[in-house]
């Protein structure tokens, strides 16, 4: 049986040249100029008072106690659980006890909070305006182009992914068009940023993107109740079933070893 003949489209190698290389260069350097401005944009953290600092530690170690509790001894843990639940009823964690039980003031009215959502809108900005700028530049002088052939196969589901703009249903799904390698090289140019840039760089499209969504989770930053966070991780501890994770090892190494 005859194989299937292979597709093939005649393409001026010029696109090369005029849209694939452009498109590449430009992405790259827009990833640096949005690292650079994102580090330009960002305000500089203001030192946070003693009282808010430990009430913030508390809670983080209470929680490290509950993921952790099979580390610890069962009488370590019945102190440690013992000492944060008292604490917590007293309101000695607090960074205000006094205002245990009093409604919580409006958060439009903390500057704090009020910087920490402009810096949010400017962190949006640096990554939403260049992108939508690049994608009218590729729209208006490069769309509906075919670029470039993977050497590899494909399943028909990625057509829709490397085929966008290019209107054609029998098309191999392996030829990738003009804007779908923008895309591709918008959350694929990681590699490149950490290269240049180093590791931790603000370049990367995904990366900004997963942290704006945990900030849009709390733009407040910090406007939940610390009294009901106390008082859900004692209740968390309250019910732990705790086990030693070391409890019987002797037991267990010597019938292991067959002695």
């Amino acid at each position: 049986m005859a194989g299937l003949v292979e597709q093939q489209i005649h393409r001026d190698p010029a696109l090369f040249y005029w849209i694939l290389l452009p498109i590449t260069v430009v992405m790259i350097l827009t990833g640096v100029l949005r690292h650079y401005l994102s580090t330009l944009l960002q305000s500089t953290p203001k030192r946070q008072p003693l009282p808010k600092i430990r009430e913030q530690r508390s809670l983080q170690r209470a929680q490290n106690l509950r993921n952790n509790y099979q580390q610890v001894s069962k009488a370590a843990f019945e102190r440690r659980k013992e000492a944060f639940l008292e604490g917590a009823k007293e309101g000695k964690f607090l960074a205000d006890p006094d205002a245990r039980g009093k409604a919580r003031p409006n958060p439009m009215s903390d500057p704090a909070m009020m910087e920490g959502m402009m810096g949010m809108m400017k962190g949006n900005v640096a990554m939403m305006v260049p992108q939508s700028l690049i994608m009218g530049w590729i729209n208006a002088f490069f769309s509906g182009y075919v670029i470039m052939k993977l050497p590899f196969p494909l399943t028909p589901q990625f057509k829709q992914m490397l085929q966008a703009g290019v209107g054609t249903r029998d098309l191999d799904v392996r030829w990738v068009s003009s804007l779908s390698w923008y895309f591709l090289t918008l959350f694929g140019l990681q590699p490149v940023y950490n290269f240049i840039l180093g590791s931790k760089n603000a370049a990367n499209q995904m990366t900004q993107q997963m942290q704006q969504a945990q900030m849009g989770a709390n733009p407040m930053g910090g406007a939940e109740d610390p009294e009901k966070l106390f008082n859900a991780e004692g209740e968390n501890l309250e019910v732990i079933d705790h086990r030693y994770i070391l409890e019987g090892v002797e037991d267990r190494l010597l019938e292991k070893l067959g002695v």
